[in-house]
């Protein structure tokens, strides 16, 4: 992990600017939000190619679908609230059930959205995306790798919801790393405990194994930027060498990346689990590092979830 902070955001805009170049199948849409979201950068570049469909998201993503059924890859961008909310049966009904090439990427997730307070705050939109027929879900531990993956999935066809952040925060990845759709990777081998994050979180996790090995543990960390499909097999062997797990989200437990990892878990390795990110509730206004802290989102909430986690497996063990 370096201490260079980006914002992911950006880097998909940069990467829309090289589709805009050399892609001539990719469409971008967004819905009044182009500077906050970056797709600004595609427009700049491409203006046939972009569609400002304003405040209305449920008619974006059905021009979207439109224009996918015609052969067109499209991206459609706006904040990942109304993303996945505003709009989420027109992505039943006109993406994932027709499985037409639409890439939903959402910026402003989680909570560390920060003074927008909860309307703008996402928190579950994991969990209405994963639960949708033929929809992969992303979401990139870095900018570097917000780049990378939004360079992957426009190469994949069919429908994909990829989420990112609002804030700069550090990279744990190489830039211009390859990004490989439903494959983890794992950041830091260890022995004790395995520490499973997604987004932000990945550098968190990082930042907790640094903690836990000041007190003589050895965590291993998996960053599972494809939260759908998850990749049983990265995480099984991981499992299968820790023997107990900690999964960090900046989005509900419910229904979220620790819910994903639990149903691998109670059907194929049943082992201690313990899972960070926001329980039922809201969040509210503050910095994002306020509401991190609040809501039990830290590398030490992370670092006191894998003692608890290893505690259970000593117990199990004795």
């Amino acid at each position: 992990m370096t201490e260079n902070k980006l914002a992911q955001r950006n880097y998909y805009g940069k990467a829309l600017a090289d589709l805009a170049r050399n892609n001539p199948s990719v469409v971008v849409l967004d819905a009044d939000l182009a500077d906050s979201t970056k797709t600004s950068e595609f427009k700049k570049i491409a203006p046939e190619r972009f569609i400002e469909v304003g405040i209305a998201e449920q008619n974006m993503i059905g021009t979207a679908s439109g224009l996918a059924a015609s052969g067109k890859t499209v991206f459609a961008s706006t904040f990942a609230v109304f993303a996945s909310g505003r709009c989420w049966e027109q992505i039943r009904l006109a993406v994932a059930y027709p499985k037409l090439n639409v890439k939903i990427v959402a910026t402003h997730c989680g909570i560390s959205v920060g003074e927008d307070g909860a309307s703008h705050q996402a928190l579950e939109d994991i969990a209405l995306m994963r639960a949708l027929p033929n929809m992969t879900v992303i979401s990139p531990a870095d900018a570097y790798e917000a780049y990378a993956a939004t360079m992957a999935i426009s190469d994949f066809d069919g429908p994909v919801y990829m989420r990112m952040g609002r804030s700069e925060f550090p990279t744990v990845t190489d830039e211009g790393s390859e990004f490989v759709i439903g494959r983890a990777s794992v950041l830091r081998e260890g022995d004790d405990v395995t520490l499973v994050g997604t987004g932000q979180m990945v550098a968190l996790c990082m930042e907790a194994a640094s903690i836990l090995l000041e007190e003589g543990i050895d965590a291993e960390v998996v960053n599972m930027s494809t939260i759908k499909p998850l990749d049983t097999g990265t995480l099984g062997a991981s499992m299968e060498k820790t023997g107990c797990l900690v999964t960090a989200e900046e989005h509900s437990i419910i229904g979220g990346l620790g819910s994903a990892v639990a149903e691998f878990a109670s059907g194929e390795m049943p082992m201690p689990l313990e899972m960070v990110g926001t329980k039922d509730t809201f969040g509210e206004s503050g910095t994002p590092d306020q509401l991190l802290e609040k809501y039990g989102l830290t590398s030490k909430d992370i670092a006191e979830a894998a003692k608890r986690s290893l505690e259970r497996k000593r117990k199990l063990r004795a």
